[in-house]
């Protein structure tokens, strides 16, 4: 019920800026609808095929201001029979005076576990399988140019945990183990000068997004979430750009549920690494990447990282990093709006590696 609440008030505030969309009165100045079938990969899915619908526009046709609001729609199966089914994208209202954040999804994961911390070894490795309704809604206001305050919803159902009795999650005494809700609520501080929102390449976003998780508001879980996203997209060239990333994400608490621990690896963070390959309280990365364009709608990208979790801020061991690095090739789906297709292939110091293909950059 509380997911359909949810998703209701995510219609009621998107549903008025379609209205305009479509109007007679004011057409927009820019509007697109793509959809295609889509493959995809990535270490923790293997093959994924499926469909995606992304709607890019601009609400008001004389906003000049605005980036391109974009909507997209995307459901996926894997091999490993994971399923996947998202609604998310940004909608930037005229001057940005407001901007919203969401996502909307469903999924289920058989996925891997290693227990939590910076040591956990290769040799731990668990399956286990979950089933997760998910709900993240986020409001900003313009303050002045290019600095928002905002408010946040995230709300995570997490079901259907099957997992190895006697195993790691009841060695560890794992939360969330037999299934949990999380529920709560927090503000932000956003300074985004970024010349675009799919592949900037000039611009500042900086980032801090706190969270707080209580009963009152249905969790069954009390903790705050901290999380710090700091990027800088340096053009070397008239055409070549240097993007680099640092992001901390913290939790403070007890007790944190399985989903909601810091988990280091995926598509987005670390490159080569299982997503939650290592799981702690907290996490730290720093990332870089160097965006060259080859070929008409092909490029090319080279890229590193360092990060590692923790459980404290103090406990982490800076002389064992986690190190990951890589290359990939771009096609350009949409040139004028830089919405590319990414092929990444990614390694680690830890011997894992992986190929990624996705839609969008990694950051």
């Amino acid at each position: 019920m509380r997911l359909l609440l949810m998703a209701v008030a995510l219609l009621v505030i998107i549903l008025p800026a379609f209205a305009q969309l479509d109007s007679a009165a004011t057409p927009p100045a820019y509007k697109k609808l793509l959809a295609f079938p889509v493959v995809a990969r990535s270490v923790e899915t293997g093959w994924m095929f499926g469909g995606v619908a992304c709607a890019l526009f601009r609400i008001d046709r004389k906003d000049t201001v605005a980036r391109v609001s974009n909507i997209e729609a995307l459901a996926m199966y894997s091999l490993n029979k994971q399923l996947l089914t998202v609604i998310n994208g940004t909608i930037y209202f005229p001057n940005e005076k407001y901007i919203l954040n969401h996502q909307l999804s469903y999924s289920y994961f058989p996925d891997k576990f290693w227990g939590i911390g910076q040591h956990a070894p290769d040799s731990l490795e668990e399956p286990y399988q979950f089933k997760q309704y998910y709900v993240y809604l986020h409001g900003m206001r313009k303050l002045k140019k290019g600095l928002f305050a905002g408010a946040v919803y995230e709300m995570q159902k997490v079901m259907g945990v099957e997992y190895k009795s006697s195993g790691l999650f009841d060695k560890q005494q794992v939360a969330g183990r037999k299934g949990y809700l999380i529920s709560g609520f927090g503000g932000s501080i956003t300074y985004d000068s970024r010349s675009d929102a799919f592949s900037p390449n000039k611009g500042t976003f900086l980032q801090m997004i706190a969270k707080y998780y209580h009963p009152a508001v249905g969790s069954d879980y009390t903790y705050t979430n901290i999380i710090q996203d700091v990027r800088q997209y340096i053009p070397v060239t008239r055409k070549q750009v240097l993007a680099v990333q640092l992001y901390n994400f913290m939790n403070l608490g007890d007790e944190i549920p399985l989903r909601s621990l810091a988990a280091l690896g995926g598509s987005s963070l670390m490159r080569g690494y299982y997503a939650g390959r290592y799981r702690d309280k907290q996490l730290l990365a720093l990332q870089a990447e160097w965006r060259v364009p080859v070929y008409g709608p092909f490029g090319f990208v080279a890229f590193g990282g360092a990060g590692d979790v923790a459980r404290r801020a103090m406990d982490y061991d800076f002389k064992d990093l986690k190190l990951a690095y890589g290359a990939g090739i771009r096609f350009a789906l949409s040139k004028k709006d830089k919405l590319n297709l990414r092929l990444d292939y990614g390694f680690t110091n830890k011997k894992d590696q992986g190929f990624y293909l996705q839609l969008g950059e990694a950051f």
